[in-house]
């Protein structure tokens, strides 16, 4: 039966595992992502198997595999990959997790040409530094294609499409109203407590701010993309 977003491992959403591991960790049981040093990815159980949301580095597919392996499912079961926005530390396991599953990509149109560039923009960054930054060949990802793109209000899977810009113009946060579970990716880091990301390395740091009035208000729980991966309010 479908169920509430768990990580991508056996745990319960109170209690997950580490989603994907860093590049180049190949680690099942990578360190405790309580100390900051977590890069998450979830999987959301639906009718007809799975919807992944984002994947992570290089390395991350075979630690999702592995979290699979735990729930006796494969990859085959995972229908849909949803990409919360075009960043490397979330699509740079992409072409192979599609190729594993052969799941369908999706992602907001305005980063949905990232995907096939393979890199971030100049015009993806506000910042000299973050525009230095994705120059790198290391942070340039296979190329791979949208299977379709997704807008504001939604529906994948089981999940609520909230396009919240700024990250980077496609962002989304996704709500999985039957649980009212909020997956919010980039839009809030748990490193060390809550916070923005630097606003270095968002397209748009103005506008990105005023993206958090549209966010419900009265999640149970909240997965991060990076750091501690939940936040469960009591």
């Amino acid at each position: 039966m479908p169920g509430s977003p768990s990580s991508c491992a056996r745990h319960p959403w109170q209690r997950p595992a580490k989603a994907a591991a860093r590049e180049g960790a190949g680690a099942r049981h990578p360190p405790d992502p309580t100390r900051g040093d977590g890069d998450n990815c979830f999987l959301v159980e639906e009718e007809d198997g799975y919807t992944l949301v984002d994947v992570g580095w290089k390395s991350a597919p075979a630690v999702i595999g592995a979290a699979l392996a735990e729930n006796r499912r494969s990859w085959t079961d995972v229908r849909r990959i949803v990409v919360t926005h075009a960043h490397p530390d979330h699509v740079r396991g992409l072409a192979e997790a599609t190729t594993r599953s052969g799941a369908e990509v999706l992602i907001h149109r305005l980063d949905a040409s990232w995907l096939t560039s393979g890199r971030v923009p100049r015009s993806g960054r506000s910042s000299v530094l973050g525009r230095a930054i994705d120059s790198v060949p290391l942070l340039h990802w296979q190329p791979v294609p949208a299977t379709r793109t997704v807008a504001d209000g939604d529906l994948v899977g089981s999940l609520r499409v909230i396009h919240t810009p700024g990250h980077s113009p496609a962002h989304v946060v996704l709500h999985h109203e039957r649980s009212n579970v909020l997956l919010v990716g980039d839009a809030v880091f748990h490193r060390n407590g809550l916070a923005l990301g630097r606003d270095a390395l968002a397209a748009d740091p103005v506008t990105r701010d005023q993206q958090y009035a549209r966010l419900p208000r009265h999640a149970v729980a909240v997965g991060f993309a990076h750091g501690a991966r939940s936040q469960v309010h009591r």
